[in-house]
């Protein structure tokens, strides 16, 4: 994973006016952090592929794979669970803001670290 300016700003503008948001560079990229946990982030592969990352929790991983251009997040050849990778090609304005939503509807009910 690599910091990508553009899906960064993208990301941020799109939490613009959340209270309690903290940006902290993990995992080679950007994540924002929600009262200490993570929300998401955006980096960009070597292949040049930007992606935007989700924290949408177990309970919401069924619907989050139904939506264009999700999968599953790997690391080091273990899924994931409840973590969501979209391709930034199938994440326009409002796409974002909707994925950002279902972030928030499982990390807004965790407990503040």
């Amino acid at each position: 994973m690599a910091y990508d300016e553009e899906l960064t700003d993208r990301f941020r503008n799109a939490l613009d006016g959340l209270g309690g948001i903290v940006e902290k560079r993990m995992m080679g990229g950007v994540c924002f952090m929600l009262d200490g946990n993570m929300l998401g982030g955006a980096d960009r592969q070597k292949t040049g592929e930007g992606r935007f990352m989700f924290r949408v929790g177990k309970d919401n991983e069924t619907e989050a794979l139904q939506r264009p251009g999700a999968m599953t997040m790997e690391q080091g050849g273990r899924k994931m669970t409840g973590l969501i990778f979209v391709n930034e090609d199938d994440c326009d304005a409002d796409s974002l803001r909707r994925w950002i939503a279902l972030a928030l509807s499982f990390v807004g009910n965790l407990p503040s670290k």
